[in-house]
């Protein structure tokens, strides 16, 4: 009797995880036009998962507009903007913040007459208590209370980390600028965002509040958070991002490693202003 013949392992159909998906942030072809004025013409990039990408150009690029399409606060004439693969241009910006992408203004927007811990106990999303019946009504009540007492540790833990906690009973509109940077980044991170968009963070900002924010957001980076920065210092941006975009009238003209956009003659020329 002749052996059995072994029949060779199958192979595997399984695709590795991660392979050919898309990073989490994808803008194709945006295009916004305020009448006359062409603001973003037909920019296309992406922002890599787990990445601090620099977002640079002169004044009047398109960097805040292009801000403001990817989060909801305009309408794009054209174009899209994915986030972990679904559409969404066009959303409100708490529909897409509720997806789990946020950003920080270039002027900070706190509520002045409300304490640091309020501003922060504001941002979470989710809470039962701004339901009505579940504030008052006994059964619900409970619930109310618990989650409140669960998000004002996560409050004071986020304040801890910006090391802002000491103003934690102080009202906002008593903060210098840099302790409202800290502050805003820090109410936007207590929403458990996946990407922070973090329009000029440092403005403003003196030289020691401006490397301990730099410090949380390389931290937070390693913990698996996604940035994408627009800033004016270059030696902020080639310093810290590992990848870098650059806007010049509305379009996107080069991307790459700070090395390469340095190198860049294109970029020398209509941004940089001369040899590097």
């Amino acid at each position: 009797m002749s052996e059995a013949t072994e029949a060779p392992p199958e192979e595997s159909t399984d695709a590795v995880p991660g392979e050919d998906s898309e990073p989490p942030l994808v803008v194709e072809d945006l295009r916004k036009t305020f009448g006359g004025i062409t603001a973003v013409d037909g920019a296309s990039f992406s922002v890599e998962e787990g990445t601090l990408t620099g977002l640079i150009g002169p004044n009047g690029a398109g960097k805040s507009t292009t801000f403001n399409l990817i989060t909801g606060v305009h309408r794009p004439t054209s174009g899209t903007v994915r986030f972990h693969g679904e559409d969404i241009t066009g959303l409100s910006t708490h529909r897409i913040a509720n997806r789990g992408l946020v950003r920080t203004f270039q002027i900070a927007r706190e509520l002045e007459e409300m304490t640091v811990l309020e501003n922060m106990m504001l941002a979470p999303k989710g809470q039962v208590g701004e339901r009505f019946w579940h504030s008052v009504l006994p059964g619900l009540r409970g619930q109310v209370i618990e989650q409140e007492e669960e998000l004002r540790e996560r409050a004071w833990q986020q304040l801890e980390f910006f090391e802002i906690d000491h103003l934690a009973d102080e009202y906002a509109g008593n903060l210098s600028g840099g302790q409202r940077k800290l502050l805003e980044m820090a109410r936007a991170l207590l929403t458990d965002p996946e990407l922070v968009l973090l329009d000029e963070p440092l403005a403003g900002v003196n030289p020691t509040l401006e490397e301990k924010l730099l410090d949380r957001v390389h931290e937070l980076r390693e913990r698996g958070n996604t940035f994408l920065l627009v800033e004016h210092d270059m030696d902020v941006i080639m310093e810290n991002c590992e990848h870098v975009i650059v806007m010049h009238q509305g379009q996107v003209l080069a991307e790459g490693t700070p090395a390469e956009i340095t190198g860049n003659e294109e970029v020398v020329e209509a941004y940089l202003g001369g040899d590097v």
